[in-house]
């Protein structure tokens, strides 16, 4: 998938967008409808749901339909699997428990572990929390490691399944014992390389430091804080039944959902539109543990740091921009929060495919053109 050319289309139009000034009539709602109506006319996209805030301004758009020929439009009660978007979630809650006093950044994630885990270091350097956060700790992508190579083949039409029958019966206990087995091959804090096993990692020093599950931890901080209460990792029975179902790859066959993992907290929380708008809204308002999840803490080059799971980008004309694309079997969205604008942006679709990015793209971009030619 082509992020840094999605990225670079939506970051053109998005300033086009910050031009428009609150005293001029945008219809976002015309705008946003004529857009994803192409979208959702698409072989292969189904159904799209799209939440823009902008200058206090907000918007929530449903289109096409959940399951194929059954007209069943997604609503503000659809339920979203949002995939690693969740990780920009655990590192709020990381930054929070920095400003607690909680644990430090520069912790080796050793003093927060029950077993002795020798190596997660290098050199006499340890994995610290600031390493586990900016996914630079040298941890692997996934664990178990035999894992990694089915998610190499991510559109094969039996990759959903492969992973979930190894994942399905996976808890904590495997994950930890399995940590044994990994090998650190570079300083910590300076190589960065995608890790969903860091972020599972930071769940149990939650735990541990806040004793609460973790789970528990994001309701509460999410209802207290954000009053989202549509957002959470285990479903139950009623709240399956409001679950988007969605398409892998090309197939028409219904796809079965993301499998949970041992904490869930790098790919598992679930959501719905409104409450996302919620978090786009604070993601704005910048309070104090967001402004510490945005802090730029491991400089990659010249246009890129890493915060807390945040990707952070310079822009000579938007300024700092904090982005994260998120992914299952069967759904794929972007957020994008440019707080020198007061905007958020947030699209998800019910399919996940190679060509889902750019069917996002072409969408906000229309959206995007129109709204400038208001101005």
């Amino acid at each position: 998938m082509k992020k840094t050319s999605l990225f670079t289309a939506i970051i053109v139009s998005v300033f086009c967008l910050a031009q428009q000034s609150l005293k001029e009539s945008i219809n976002l709602k015309s705008v946003v409808d004529n857009a994803a109506q192409k979208m959702v006319e698409k072989p292969l996209i189904n159904a799209v749901s799209i939440g823009i805030v902008y200058q206090g301004q907000e918007y929530i758009g449903h289109y096409g339909e959940l399951e194929k020929g059954k007209a069943n439009l997604p609503t503000d009660k659809t339920i979203y699997e949002i995939g690693s978007l969740s990780k920009t979630i655990t590192g709020t809650l990381v930054a929070k428990a920095v400003l607690e006093g909680k644990i430090s950044l520069e912790d080796p994630v050793q003093k927060y572990l029950s077993e002795d885990y020798p190596n997660l270091k290098f050199n006499n350097h340890p994995v610290r929390i600031k390493d586990l956060v900016t996914h630079t700790s040298g941890l692997p992508p996934m664990l178990p490691l035999s894992i990694n190579a089915l998610f190499k083949d991510f559109t094969n039409q039996k990759t959903p399944e492969n992973i979930n029958n190894v994942l399905k019966n996976y808890i904590q206990k495997d994950f930890l014992r399995d940590l044994h087995t990994v090998k650190i091959d570079t300083i910590p804090g300076y190589k960065y390389a995608y890790s969903n096993a860091g972020i599972e990692v930071l769940a149990s020093v939650l735990e541990k430091v806040y004793h609460k599950k973790f789970e528990l931890l994001l309701k509460e901080y999410l209802a207290q804080h954000i009053q989202m209460k549509n957002t959470t990792i285990n479903l139950t029975k009623q709240e399956e039944k409001n679950l988007a179902v969605g398409y892998h790859s090309n197939y028409n066959d219904i796809t079965m959902k993301m499998p949970t993992l041992p904490w869930g907290s790098s790919g598992n929380i679930k959501t719905t539109l409104p409450d996302m708008m919620k978090y786009l809204t604070y993601q704005l308002k910048n309070n104090p543990e967001i402004a510490e999840s945005h802090n730029p803490l491991v400089k990659i080059d010249d246009t890129f740091s890493a915060g807390y799971a945040w990707r952070i980008i310079k822009d000579e004309k938007l300024g700092t921009l904090y982005k994260h694309h998120g992914g299952v079997f069967r759904s794929q969205c972007f957020i994008y929060i440019i707080p020198k604008y007061n905007l958020g942006v947030f699209i998800i679709t019910n399919q996940s495919g190679e060509n889902t990015p750019k069917d996002m793209q072409d969408t906000l971009n229309e959206i995007f053109e129109k709204i400038e030619k208001n101005s």
